[in-house]
């Protein structure tokens, strides 16, 4: 029994030895310095997103009509090319771009998911993005997103965005909202 038992002992343990030389063929661990990865520091960015659905020139568009048979605009969806302003005013300093799409996700309430890109074109960020991914109900004072990822000075970022409505014009569809992004990167 006591000789059964250390076999048994001796397979288990040799058995995670195996397992573990089998993920060494697509995992390794690196060293952060190669890859410019200082010391991580916490940002905030603050700035206006002008989502322009009327006029010439619209910088969202819709590309899939939701189902007629809802309230909510349930299936609907929207590509963007929003304008990121430094104010709430439109001809306020052009800091990025908000590129992605928006779509409408709640059957029983206007719920929207996003899906988009803050691309910079301002100082040291330019050419960086921080990525954003979550459920934006847009009739809440305040909605929370979280950050994703990014790129450029945002590789490995991690955070979280608030968005405020500034203004919606309800006849022509075109909303400011303030953005604030918290953001740990490197």
């Amino acid at each position: 029994m006591a000789s059964q038992f250390l076999f048994f002992f001796l397979i288990s343990s040799f058995f995670p030895v195996l397992a573990t030389r089998e993920d060494q063929g697509f995992v390794r661990s690196l060293d952060q310095k190669p890859l410019g990865l200082k010391k991580e520091k916490l940002s905030h960015f603050r700035f206006y997103w002008h989502d322009i659905v009327s006029g010439r020139n619209p910088s969202a568009v819709l590309v899939v009509l939701p189902s007629s048979n809802t309230s909510t605009g349930f299936g609907l969806v929207s590509m963007i090319d929003d304008p990121l302003t430094l104010k709430p005013s439109l001809n306020s300093r052009l800091v990025g771009r908000a590129q992605g799409l928006y779509a409408s996700a709640a059957q029983k309430e206007l719920g929207l998911l996003m899906v988009m890109n803050f691309a910079f074109i301002e100082g040291k960020y330019n050419g960086s993005t921080i990525s954003v991914l979550g459920r934006n109900a847009v009739f809440s004072a305040v909605r929370e997103m979280p950050v994703i990822g990014g790129s450029g000075l945002f590789r490995f970022a991690r955070g979280y965005v608030q968005a405020r409505t500034h203004t919606f014009d309800i006849k022509t569809g075109d909303a400011t909202v303030e953005y604030n992004v918290y953001v740990l990167h490197y």
